[in-house]
């Protein structure tokens, strides 16, 4: 008799989830697969990525370009992200995520804040954001495969990647102001958040986007994903946790380093 075939798939947890989300907040770039409208066959292609508040990516994209043209026909695709380290690269964990996409009309809300998004975190996109044959796309996930590496392979759910309820759209309004007020003032705290709660090395962190679940710092071409302790409930717990973010990763350097402010 056969053998019942071995279910490769695990049990979705949160430590996946987690994994899922720091894979979508973290990238720079993606593959991007559509469906060529004049044969039916894939294309995939590599582009620029950040994400909406709720988790959403985004892509900036030329008109011009074979893959916009197929997502202008046919709104299916899929997005490959998670950058390969050294070794193998089958190793490295990545994310796999089913979307439809729409294209954002210029003038909205809607494409001024994805914008916005997109230039705070690929600055030096605002050298051809403006020409009138570039568009972003939203690109709104369906469900996700996250492989972790071998042997740890998941799917996702829609719900396991988007953020929902009131908070997006409080955050949208007020996330800007929080930015700009923490980089021009507040570069002391954003280098301990980056240090304490992510363990990366070398200077210059600025803050790129907020949302509910953390925050985005990069410094030139490098990323990072900070977690918050819980997620927001509201926007107005933003400056508290901060705040808190920061006490304790200096009270950590501090006894650390065997220092005593008292």
């Amino acid at each position: 008799m056969d053998e019942p075939k071995k279910d490769v798939i695990r049990e979705t947890d949160a430590e996946a989830i987690r994994l899922g989300k720091t894979l979508l907040r973290n990238a720079r770039f993606g593959a991007l697969a559509v469906i060529e409208p004049q044969t039916g066959s894939p294309l995939a292609s590599r582009v620029g990525v950040a994400t909406d508040i709720d988790g959403a990516p985004l892509i900036l994209v030329s008109m011009l370009s074979a893959h916009t043209c197929a997502l202008l026909a046919d709104p299916r695709c899929s997005l490959l992200l998670g950058e390969p380290g050294k070794g193998d690269p089958l190793a490295h964990p990545r994310l796999t995520l089913v979307c439809q996409a729409a294209r954002l009309e210029r003038g909205s809300s809607e494409h001024a804040r994805t914008e916005r998004r997109y230039l705070n975190r690929n600055p030096k996109a605002k050298l051809y954001a403006g020409l009138g044959d570039f568009s972003i796309f939203r690109l709104e996930p369906q469900r996700a495969s996250l492989n972790g590496g071998f042997g740890k392979a998941y799917q996702l759910d829609q719900s396991d990647v988007l953020t929902s309820g009131p908070i997006v759209e409080e955050l949208a309004t007020s996330e800007q102001s929080a930015i700009d007020h923490m980089n021009a003032d507040h570069l002391d705290a954003i280098a301990v958040y980056a240090k304490h709660f992510t363990k990366v090395s070398g200077n210059g962190w600025i803050i790129a986007g907020f949302d509910a679940d953390g925050m985005d710092l990069v410094s030139g071409d490098d990323v990072c994903r900070v977690f918050f302790p819980q997620p927001l409930a509201a926007a107005r717990e933003l400056r508290h946790v901060l705040v808190e973010m920061a006490r304790v990763g200096r009270a950590s350097v501090d006894v650390g380093t065997g220092l005593n402010y008292d």
